[in-house]
C-alpha cells in the first residue's frame, strides 16, 4: 500500500511538474509570438521607408540628370560650328531644352556678323568645337536645380593655331518645364 502512495505521490508531483512546464513553456511562446509580430512590424515599416528613400533619391536622381544633360546638350551645341550657317543653326539646336528670357537669349546667340552684315565666322574662319565637360549639380530648391559645368572647348581661326578655353556654364533648370530657364557663361583665365 504504502508503495502505491508513493507511486501515485510520484506520479503526482510529475504531472505537477509537467503541467509547470507546460504553463511556463506556453507563456514562453506567446512572449515569443509576441516578439514575432513586433518584428514584423519593424521589417515591414523599415521596408517601406527604404522603399520610400528610394523613390525620393530615384526623383532627385533623375532630376539631377536631366539637368546636367540638358546643360551637357546646350554646351555642346553652343560650341560646335564651323561655319556661319552651323553658328547661326545653334540655337534651333537646343532650343526645345531652354525657355530663356529674351535678354539672355540675345546676349547668348548673337548672329555672327558684322556691323556691315557680313559673316565674321565666314570671314575670320573660326571654329569652334566642344572637347569635354565636368558637371555639378546642388539640391532642389522652389522647383530649380542650380547647375555648374566646366567646358573645355578647342576654337581656332585662319589666323591662329587651335587654343583650348575653358569655360564655366552657369544654369538653372526648372524640374516642371524640364528646361534650361538660366545660363551665365564665365570664361577661366
Amino acid at each position: 500500500m504504502m508503495k502505491n502512495k508513493l507511486i501515485i505521490t510520484a506520479f503526482g508531483l510529475l504531472i505537477i511538474g509537467f503541467g509547470s512546464m507546460l504553463s511556463i513553456t506556453g507563456a514562453k511562446r506567446e512572449a515569443i509570438n509576441t516578439i514575432r509580430k513586433e518584428t514584423a512590424k519593424v521589417t515591414q515599416q523599415t521596408t517601406e521607408t527604404t522603399q520610400e528613400v528610394k523613390k525620393i533619391e530615384n526623383v532627385y536622381n533623375h532630376d539631377d540628370v536631366q539637368a546636367k544633360s540638358a546643360l551637357l546638350a546646350f554646351a555642346k551645341a553652343y560650341y560646335t560650328f564651323d561655319s556661319q550657317a552651323s553658328y547661326e543653326q545653334r540655337f534651333a539646336n537646343i532650343s526645345e531644352l531652354v525657355q530663356l528670357s529674351d535678354e539672355q537669349k540675345k546676349a547668348l546667340f548673337d548672329n555672327g556678323r558684322d556691323d556691315t552684315g557680313g559673316s565674321r565666322i565666314d570671314n575670320l574662319g573660326l571654329v569652334s568645337q566642344y572637347d569635354n565637360a565636368t558637371g555639378y549639380t546642388s539640391d532642389i530648391k522652389q522647383n530649380t536645380i542650380e547647375t555648374l559645368m566646366t567646358v573645355v572647348v578647342k576654337t581656332s581661326s585662319s589666323r591662329q593655331q587651335a587654343t583650348t578655353q575653358v569655360l564655366v556654364l552657369h544654369a538653372w533648370y526648372d524640374v516642371k518645364l524640364k528646361k534650361l530657364v538660366s545660363i551665365k557663361i564665365n570664361a577661366v583665365q
